[in-house]
């Protein structure tokens, strides 16, 4: 018997995601994803019979609130619902919806955790991000002064492509081991924790570090035209600072599911079959 799916809450690289599973061959059953007209359109009631049920990247939207666009859920609300047995997947899945799922008696798998999603999820973010910035400049990344705060997947793969463009480019780190493969790649480095007086060339600066890095003292150091783009889940550029001081900032979050649906969707249906397949 060919299995069922439910796709619940999220955006559009959801909606993408009905599409492909439908494309396979399966039945597929989706609610809170009615803007961008997806297949499979149902109510919550009838979402969540579904054999295998897939919630969003992120999981929540603000604390214990399903990621949801339209009449969101409560997580524990949406879990009452569900039975045991079922497969649930989600991705960044937090302790508390961890607890709430066991007390329920499910068990929640986080597809955010496979590495070859990850993996690709920060090849397109790196991609949109590189898109945002040239959206809101007025020439071109070749010879520009570029700092990239963080070297997770992110930061590498952004770093990476911005020297492909012919960006000057820093990138920072906190450990000495990622200082030394910054400087091998061919880039400047900086301590994260010691950038006071190094940021007075930068035309632009994108964030990685979901936890504040640039304050107001340090922002003030930047040129008055730098362009500052906070791609992290929790913003590491103070952005009020940025406001009072006439710095341009854009938090640009959750960039694959905004810009690049498809290609989103398909990593994370990749990752889907793979986790069936292992059982």
């Amino acid at each position: 018997m060919k299995k069922t799916f439910g796709v619940i809450g999220g955006d559009r690289r959801q909606a993408e995601l009905a599409r492909l599973i439908a494309r396979d061959g399966a039945t597929v059953l989706t609610y809170g994803l009615e803007r961008w007209k997806p297949v499979g359109t149902t109510t919550l009631a009838q979402a969540v019979t579904a054999d295998v049920v897939i919630l969003p990247l992120p999981l929540c939207k603000g604390e214990g609130v399903l990621n949801c666009e339209e009449d969101p859920v409560s997580t524990l609300e949406l879990f009452r619902r569900l039975r045991p047995g079922q497969r649930i997947l989600a991705g960044k899945v937090q302790p508390q919806q961890n607890q709430e799922a066991s007390a329920c008696g499910l068990v929640l798998e986080d597809y955010f955790l496979r590495e070859e999603l990850t993996v690709a999820n920060a090849a397109a973010t790196a991609e949109a991000a590189i898109q945002v910035a040239m959206e809101n400049l007025d020439r071109t990344l070749l010879g520009m002064d570029c700092l990239v705060l963080g070297f997770g997947r992110i930061g590498k793969l952004l770093s990476y492509r911005l020297h492909g463009l012919g960006a000057h480019v820093t990138t920072s780190a906190r450990k000495p081991k990622d200082l030394a493969w910054i400087r091998a790649y061919g880039w400047n480095a900086v301590e994260t924790g010691a950038l006071d007086g190094k940021l007075g060339t930068f035309d632009l600066v994108f964030n990685t570090i979901p936890s504040r890095v640039l304050d107001e003292e340090l922002l003030s150091q930047l040129p008055k035209d730098c362009l500052c783009i906070d791609l992290a889940s929790r913003q590491g550029i103070d952005a009020s600072a940025t406001e009072r001081l006439g710095l341009r900032h854009i938090w640009a979050k959750s960039l694959p599911g905004r810009l690049v649906p498809g290609t989103a969707a398909a990593v994370i249906w990749d990752a889907i079959k793979y986790i069936l397949l292992e059982g």
